[in-house]
């Protein structure tokens, strides 16, 4: 396929109409929304391994990325998404804007409204202020990240980098292990999993597991050797101390002793099994470092790659809907 120079030279996938106009969780996505994010973002992976990586789908569109909480990856990812499809991007400092002089959340969206942007990526540290701004505000909104809801790009960029390395999701054993309560990304790639046929695994001490976890229907382990059992992927988490209340664990000592991963767990697992981890890791507490670094087991270092080309396809998917209005 020739590269594309404007979103009406771009066809999506298959000929799909997409009808989104926000992007705020994979909850209900169907697996032909879901497919067809993974298959434009497949081209724009290609496209960022060239020496030119840019295009002009997004000429004359505004991206404006609103991070209430800190972020490395997921900020970078969406900033050189938008550029390298041509879009005009702007990063807003929380730290230093209205927001600390007590400005509410509506009246910060309200003023970027005013600024005529065309997509809002939102990080928050409260669940549904993306959707809270969706409703309020006329251009698309992509959630980055809410409270312990969502993080559908994560879980899509995680959706890609298995199939790319092992051809399909339908029929795979996944497991999440770690801290699954304060996890957003644990419940997007537990819904997005499910709805592309993967068999999922919950894997964590009591403390760490939702109490009405089983109801997403997945199957809960609370033993690492148990819950690693013949699964073709392991997804460690971290412990999401910034939301814990209290006391969880005994100490990231006692944590890793128990349900840190290490080769030696990792045995028990599929010969072929690969591992992830969405970062920033905690070497150490969650994960052991020799196994992060496997270059032929870990899919770490392809998730950071595989994220700007699925931000790419989300911008570029949002922006059709947009031009159908």
């Amino acid at each position: 396929m020739s590269r594309a120079t404007s979103i009406t030279e771009a066809p999506l996938p298959d000929g799909l109409v997409w009808t989104k106009r926000h992007i705020l969780g994979i909850e209900g996505w169907s697996a032909a929304e879901i497919t067809a994010v993974l298959d434009l973002a497949d081209l724009y992976v290609e496209q960022n391994r060239r020496a030119d990586k840019r295009s002009t789908e997004l000429r004359g569109r505004t991206v404006m990325n609103l991070f209430f909480e800190d972020s490395t990856r997921t900020k970078t990812s969406f900033e050189l998404a938008g550029k390298r499809l041509g879009g005009d991007v702007l990063s807003m400092s929380v730290g230093t804007s209205s927001v600390k002089k007590g400005e509410t959340l509506l009246d910060t969206a309200m003023t970027l409204n005013a600024m005529k942007p065309d997509f809002l990526v939102v990080r928050h540290a409260q669940s549904g202020a993306p959707k809270l701004l969706a409703d309020k505000v006329n251009c698309s909104v992509i959630n980055a990240g809410d409270g312990m809801h969502e993080h559908p790009t994560q879980a899509l960029l995680d959706a890609l980098s298995i199939r790319r390395r092992k051809g399909r999701l339908e029929g795979l054993t996944v497991a999440i292990c770690g801290d699954i309560l304060h996890s957003r990304v644990a419940r997007s790639n537990i819904h997005l999993l499910g709805t592309m046929g993967a068999q999922v695994r919950v894997v964590g001490p009591p403390t760490l597991l939702p109490s009405s976890i089983d109801r997403m229907g997945v199957d809960v382990f609370t033993d690492m050797d148990r819950g690693l059992k013949d699964v073709d992927i392991v997804m460690m988490l971290r412990l999401q101390s910034e939301r814990m209340n209290g006391k969880f664990v005994p100490s990231p000592r006692e944590y890793f002793r128990f349900h840190g991963l290490t080769f030696g767990r990792l045995a028990v697992a599929k010969p072929d099994a690969l591992i992830m981890h969405p970062g920033p890791m905690n070497r150490g507490v969650e994960i052991d470092s020799e196994v992060a670094d496997d270059i032929g087991r870990s899919l770490i270092l392809d998730q950071v790659e595989f994220g700007v080309a699925v931000r790419m396809a989300c911008l570029r998917l949002l922006a059709s809907t947009q031009q159908a209005a």
